[in-house]
């Protein structure tokens, strides 16, 4: 679990986030939704360490940094390397920060692409690859060092409804299996009426809302309900 108390991080221009409190369960999808300034990109940046917020304190299981290797990220572009295969790309993190063997790197990866179902693309190149697949091998590649703590940004971007929906399964899969304690920052509401377990609504820097899935669909929170109509 994360747990985060009083989070807060401001910039010259006035943006940010304020004194923003909540918890992170584990083994569930915990989703921050809110319009683009809201403040859900920077909190994620404060929660994961990308950024050093002004205030406030981030708990890992009660511990204030998560070890080396326990932060698994997905970003919005997936990030992979054009100039590897999807193999390649996968072990990246393997080959930075493991003492095993090649044979025992390369194990772990076809393990976590056959996880994705991209086992048969390990010798492909990423301009070969759809979109879709793309964020598959950006999700190997996340889980390949066993995260405790897995971190999304937007992983529905640029994709279509099936696709979306297949790679909502999939996070939703993997966060069960592996017990993960998985946030995910998306504006994407069929993904979470589809798998949020855990929902918390940013606006104007502020924490306006939280609360699970059923509590979303009957909020009688204005801002909130003006937020999904919008959309």
């Amino acid at each position: 679990m994360i747990s985060i108390e009083n989070i807060s991080k401001k910039f010259e221009n006035g943006n940010g986030i304020s004194n923003i409190s909540s918890e992170f369960r584990t083994g569930l999808i915990n989703m921050v939704i809110g319009k683009s300034g809201s403040g859900k990109t920077v909190l994620i940046k404060c929660i994961s360490g990308l950024m050093i917020p002004d205030s406030g304190n981030v708990l890992f299981d009660g511990l204030s940094n998560a070890p080396q290797g326990e932060l698994g990220m997905l970003f919005q572009n997936s990030a992979l390397f054009d100039y590897l295969n999807v193999l390649q790309n996968v072990m990246f993190p393997l080959d930075m920060f493991s003492h095993e063997s090649y044979g025992q790197r390369k194990e772990r990866a076809m393990f976590c692409l056959e996880k994705v179902g991209l086992a048969d693309a390990a010798g492909k190149m990423v301009g070969e690859l759809s979109g879709g697949m793309q964020k598959r091998a950006a999700i190997a590649r996340a889980i390949v060092l066993n995260p405790k703590y897995l971190f999304c940004d937007e992983p529905n971007s640029g994709l279509d409804p099936i696709t979306s929906r297949k790679i909502d399964e999939l996070l939703y899969g993997i966060t069960n299996e592996f017990n993960i304690t998985t946030i995910i920052n998306t504006h994407d509401i069929s993904s979470v009426r589809h798998i949020a377990d855990r929902i918390l609504f940013m606006h104007d820097g502020h924490a306006e809302w939280q609360g699970n899935r059923e509590q979303f669909e009957h909020t009688e929170n204005s801002l909130l309900k003006e937020f999904i109509s919008a959309l």
